[in-house]
């Protein structure tokens, strides 16, 4: 299973023979930390959704394979996402602008 997770602060989870099981769709904040970026979305961030990259897009790109990890794991234990994740059953496309 892959997933992509985008500056506009969504993700898509899809099987590898290219099935989209779910989209999950969440806030994502990265700010400039002295050197480097810090992203992470805050209501995951004690579970650990938290990153860094030298760039804007290394720290999205660290961000997403964290969150992966997390929303599998929460998924797995049966722990419900927080409200402000939305879930959807299609394929999604978000614009920030």
């Amino acid at each position: 299973m892959t997933q992509s997770l985008h500056a506009e602060g969504y993700a898509t989870m899809v099987h590898e023979e290219g099935v989209s099981v779910k989209s999950y769709i969440f806030p994502v904040v990265i700010v400039r930390d002295e050197d480097v970026w810090r992203a992470y979305v805050p209501e995951l961030e004690e579970k650990g959704a938290a990153t860094w990259g030298h760039t804007q897009d290394e720290a999205l790109k660290n961000l997403q394979e964290v969150v992966q990890m997390v929303i599998e794991e929460m998924l797995e234990d049966g722990a419900p996402l927080p409200k402000v994740v939305t879930a959807s059953d299609r394929t999604v496309v978000a614009v920030t602008v």
